[in-house]
C-alpha cells in the first residue's frame, strides 16, 4: 500500500490563482503596448501607512542592539499584538480576551491549518462561491466536503435548514467573491444551527474593515451564542495593506469545547508544536496598524478602495446589469452575457477593453458563468476600467 497522500491527486493540476497570473502574464507578453487594468487578483495598492512604517523602523533599530534584541517569542503571539488584536475588537463592544487571540502569517494560513484540530471523517459543508483553499486544504485530508450553493435567487448568502447536515461550516461574509454580506438576523440562524448541532462555524472575517451597513455584523462573536460554536480567522493584508507582510490573526473562545476537549488549548498545542511564530517586527508593525491612529491611516486607503466601488457599481448600474456586492466587500460579482462562461468574459474583456476580472469557475460550481471585479485598483485604473466596462457591456 502506498504511503502517499492521494486525496491530492482530486484537486486541479494547478492553484487556480497560479494559473490565472499565468494567462495574464501570457497577455502581457504578447501584447507589451497594451496597458491592463487589474480588476482581478485583490492586491491591494501601497504604500504602507506611515504609523506602521515608523514602527517597523523603531523595531528594527530594536533589533539592532543587544539589549533591546528579540529572538524566539511565544508561538502563539506576544502580550502586546494579543492585547492589540483584543481593544481592536472592543471598539464595536466584542469582548475578546488576549488568551483567545492567535498571531498568524496571514489568514490563508490559518484556514488551512485549523483543520488539524479535526478528524478525517468530519462532514465539510462550504457556502460556495468560496475562496477555493477552504476546499482544497480539506480535500488534502480526506474529509468529505458537502457543497451549499449560493445563487442568484438566494443573494448568494444560503442559510441552514433542518434537513441540513455537517461538523464543520466555513462562511465568510462579507464574502469572497459574491461581496454579498450577512445581516444579523441571518448569521445569527448559522449561529443557532451550529450550537444545535454541535457543529464549528469556521468564520473568515478578512473584509470586516469594509463594511459600511449597522446590520452587518463584522465578527461572528457579536452574535448571541457564537462564542460556543465558532472560530474566527482574520488578516491585516485587507484591513492594513500588510498582503506581502503576512499577519494575522486567529480568535478560539475559551467557550468553545467538543468531545470535553477545549479547542482553544488544543490550538495552543497545536501551535505550539508546529510553528515558531511571528517575527517581532511584523508583530510591532500589526499592533500599530491596529491602534486608534494606524486605524485612522488605514482607513484612508480602505476609503479610496470603497470610492471605487462605488464607480463599479454606478457603472453596472448604468448598464443595466445585475450584481451582488461593491459596497460592504472590496468585490463586484457580476453575471456573464448570457451564454458565456467566465472564463469566456474573462478573455472578451482582456482582448477588448485590457480589463483583468477573475472567472467565477475558480470558486466552484456556484461561480460558473460569473465574473468577480476587484476594487483594489487605482482610482485611475478603475474609471478606465468602469469606461471599459460600459463599451462592452452595451
Amino acid at each position: 500500500m502506498s504511503s502517499i497522500n492521494t486525496a491530492y491527486s482530486q484537486l486541479p493540476p494547478a492553484f487556480f490563482f497560479t494559473r490565472l497570473n499565468d494567462t495574464v502574464s501570457a497577455y502581457a507578453d504578447a501584447h507589451p503596448d497594451r496597458r491592463l487594468l487589474r480588476l482581478g487578483v485583490g492586491d491591494v495598492k501601497g504604500p504602507l501607512a506611515p504609523v506602521i512604517i515608523d514602527a517597523l523602523h523603531r523595531a528594527v533599530d530594536e533589533q539592532a542592539q543587544a539589549a533591546s534584541f528579540h529572538g524566539y517569542l511565544p508561538e502563539v503571539g506576544t502580550a502586546f499584538f494579543r492585547e492589540a488584536v483584543a481593544r481592536h475588537y472592543g471598539r464595536w463592544s466584542v469582548d475578546v480576551s488576549p488568551e483567545e487571540v492567535f498571531a498568524s502569517s496571514g489568514a490563508a494560513d490559518d484556514l488551512g491549518a485549523i483543520g488539524n484540530l479535526f478528524s478525517s471523517w468530519a462532514r465539510v459543508l462550504v457556502v460556495e462561491p468560496a475562496y477555493p483553499a477552504y476546499v482544497d486544504t480539506n480535500v488534502m485530508a480526506g474529509r468529505q466536503i458537502v457543497r451549499l450553493l449560493g445563487t442568484r435567487e438566494n443573494g448568494f448568502l444560503p442559510l441552514p435548514t433542518e434537513e441540513l447536515d455537517g461538523d464543520i461550516v466555513y462562511l465568510c461574509s462579507p464574502n469572497n467573491p459574491t461581496g454579498a454580506a450577512y445581516t444579523r438576523s441571518q448569521l445569527q440562524r448559522w449561529v443557532d444551527w451550529a450550537n444545535d448541532r454541535q457543529a464549528i462555524l469556521i468564520f473568515d472575517a478578512a473584509y470586516e474593515a469594509f463594511v459600511q451597513d449597522g446590520d452587518v455584523p463584522r465578527s461572528i462573536f457579536e452574535l448571541s451564542g457564537a462564542r460556543t460554536c465558532a472560530i474566527e480567522i482574520c488578516s491585516l493584508s485587507k484591513t492594513a495593506g500588510f498582503t506581502g507582510m503576512r499577519l494575522g490573526y486567529t480568535l478560539v473562545p475559551r467557550d468553545l469545547v467538543r468531545a470535553g476537549l477545549s479547542l482553544r488549548e488544543m490550538w495552543v498545542k497545536d501551535r505550539t508544536t508546529r510553528t515558531n511564530g511571528v517575527s517581532y517586527v511584523l508583530q510591532r508593525a500589526g499592533a500599530a496598524a491596529l491602534s486608534p491612529e494606524g486605524m485612522d491611516q488605514c482607513r484612508q486607503a480602505i476609503r479610496r478602495y470603497q470610492q471605487n466601488g462605488r464607480i463599479l457599481s454606478e457603472t453596472l448600474t448604468r448598464a443595466g446589469r445585475w450584481f451582488t456586492g461593491g459596497r460592504n466587500a472590496p468585490y463586484l460579482w457580476l453575471p456573464c452575457p448570457e451564454g458565456k462562461s467566465g472564463w469566456d468574459f474573462f478573455r472578451e474583456l482582456l482582448e477588448k477593453a485590457q480589463i483583468v476580472v477573475t472567472p467565477g469557475e475558480g470558486f466552484g460550481q456556484g461561480g460558473e458563468g460569473y465574473v468577480r471585479l476587484s476594487c483594489f485598483g487605482t482610482r485611475e485604473d478603475t474609471e478606465a476600467a468602469a469606461r471599459g466596462l460600459l463599451t462592452v457591456l452595451r
